[in-house]
């Protein structure tokens, strides 16, 4: 039994913790729980992945409209995310720092190619997704040079930003936050929060570190137009007002 557990608590421990824990009796070892937060906090943020753009799928399936949705501004999400994704995977680090990337890239291009499709582009979104899934498997199959992966992860640093914010003009000129969801928003702002103490945790990569900061700044820009906008409504016959 004990060997049983022992195992199971190695998907959350190091092999140094779980020595330290369950040969030395050393419960009050502050790297380890550090290290035993950190994992368990990025296999939560995974789990919480599976379902964080669910709901702003569902809204635009609902509405069969992308109103609102800035098609570029989700482009250069997804780019960030499969350039995260990608280098993390070829560098090697631990799953739990980086998995939920899957799940958010596979969300995202779902928004992608629904964006372009409510907007009369079914066309576009099917050669986009063909598009997209070789350039993933490049990225993924180490046919991508290393230094070129992580020049495209530093540039998730502007990029980031860049999405983030284009999206907040576009909410701003609408006077509403369209078909964004709330509850994506929300998750999207307390899952870049924590990834910034598992990314110091789990990888000590700076390039990641600072690009986990600008997103919860960005995403926090989010949240706050939408709990703002709240009770906003835009008619079909508004146009976004003129930027003075």
């Amino acid at each position: 039994m004990a060997k049983l557990v022992k195992k199971a608590a190695l998907l959350l421990l190091t092999k140094e913790c779980a020595e330290e824990y369950f040969e030395e009796f050393n419960f009050f070892h502050v790297g380890c729980f550090k290290t035993t937060l950190s994992i368990a906090l990025g296999y939560a943020i995974i789990g919480g992945s599976l379902l964080v753009k669910v709901p702003q799928i569902v809204k635009i399936l609902k509405s069969k409209s992308a109103k609102g949705i800035n098609i570029l501004s989700v482009l250069l999400d997804l780019f960030a995310i499969t350039a995260m994704l990608s280098y993390s995977f070829i560098s090697g680090f631990p799953f739990s720092s980086w998995g939920d990337g899957v799940f958010l890239g596979l969300q995202t291009l779902a928004i992608a190619v629904l964006v372009m499709h409510f907007s009369g582009n079914t066309t576009q979104a099917t050669a986009f997704l063909a598009a997209y899934l070789a350039v993933l498997f490049a990225a993924l199959s180490g046919l991508t040079p290393v230094s070129v992966l992580w020049a495209c992860q530093a540039m998730n640093i502007p990029i980031v930003l860049t999405s983030k914010l284009m999206q907040a003009y576009t909410n701003y000129s609408y006077g509403s936050t369209g078909q964004l969801s709330a509850v994506t928003g929300f998750m999207l702002f307390f899952g870049s929060l924590a990834r910034i103490f598992t990314s110091i945790q789990e990888t000590g990569d700076m390039t990641m570190i600072i690009m986990y900061i600008c997103s919860t700044v960005a995403n926090a820009v989010l949240v706050f137009q939408i709990l703002y906008y709240w009770n906003a409504h835009v008619t079909k016959e508004e146009k976004p007002k003129k930027v003075q």
